[in-house]
């Protein structure tokens, strides 16, 4: 452990001695589904643990929240941070690193995309089985830590196919429909050029957005099983007809926090039927 993520978990183990078991990271417009743990144990702000980023944007309130969804332990991301708000992508994946030390063992990560995939609709809810990382700097670029991981990990299946398929089957279960595909990270803050979006079709993404791709890397890197849903919140450049909005993307997540809630618990039960 290195020493800022051991005085990031000093500062918390002070507070509490909860141990997650899942780590839950929440998108633009879907921090609502704090909502749904069932017993907070602890709430701690960003800003009052040693050397942690802040979340700037609005609608992420920067705070860990602790606590049980059912009976499982949960440590919840109520707001991430970007590359875009000027954190080197060591800080952006240090929340990570700190959730992987305090014990979670899985990380369920979703986010807010733009659509690429003409199947996509706003609303449309996707399971990621793959990444694109090459826009983003790799978070496990300078000197690498032997305790936390290997050197060259392999990115193979950074979203774990045995999780997808638990979760593929709590979605038919609860009937929500649940589509997947392949996520691309940009930089931000400024939304894709049509003809960026254009380019990004062609080598494989079904959608885009401005996080995830780091936290996984360095997740997988750790040795978490990791899972991602996407709410689509619009369709990207050149595909929609409208100009793009942060305000049209919190509205979207509020549209859809129902059924989203249902899947995100669902999928969070997941982890009792997990075999290792």
């Amino acid at each position: 452990m290195n020493k800022i993520v051991k005085e990031c978990v000093d500062y918390i183990r002070s507070i509490t001695d909860f141990t997650p078991r899942a780590a839950l990271i929440l998108g633009s417009g879907l921090g609502a589904f704090t909502q749904e743990i069932d017993h907070v144990v602890c709430t701690i702000p960003y800003k009052n643990i040693p050397g942690f980023p802040v979340s700037t944007v609005s609608g992420h309130n920067g705070r860990f929240i602790m606590g049980y969804i059912d009976d499982i332990p949960v440590v919840c991301m109520d707001g991430r941070v970007h590359y875009y708000e000027g954190y080197t992508p060591q800080e952006v994946v240090l929340p990570i690193r700190v959730m992987r030390a305090l014990g979670a063992e899985f990380l369920f990560i979703t986010n807010a995309a733009g659509g690429i995939h003409s199947d996509y609709v706003p609303g449309t809810l996707v399971l990621v089985r793959d990444h694109i990382s090459l826009f983003v700097p790799n978070p496990l670029q300078g000197p690498n830590d032997q305790r936390i991981g290997t050197r060259f990990p392999d990115m193979t299946d950074v979203y774990d196919p045995h999780l997808r398929s638990l979760i593929q089957r709590a979605a038919e279960y609860e009937d929500i429909p649940l589509e997947t595909g392949v996520y691309c990270q940009l930089s931000g803050p400024s939304y894709e050029s049509p003809a960026e979006i254009q380019v990004l079709k062609v080598i494989g993404a079904d959608m885009v957005g401005m996080s995830t791709v780091m936290e996984a890397i360095a997740a997988k890197h750790a040795g978490m099983k990791i899972s991602c849903i996407s709410l689509i919140t619009n369709m990207a450049a050149g595909i929609s007809a409208t100009p793009l909005s942060h305000e049209e993307v919190k509205v979207a997540g509020l549209q859809a926090e129902p059924v989203f809630k249902r899947l995100l618990r669902a999928a969070i039960q997941t982890v009792k039927e997990y075999k290792w």
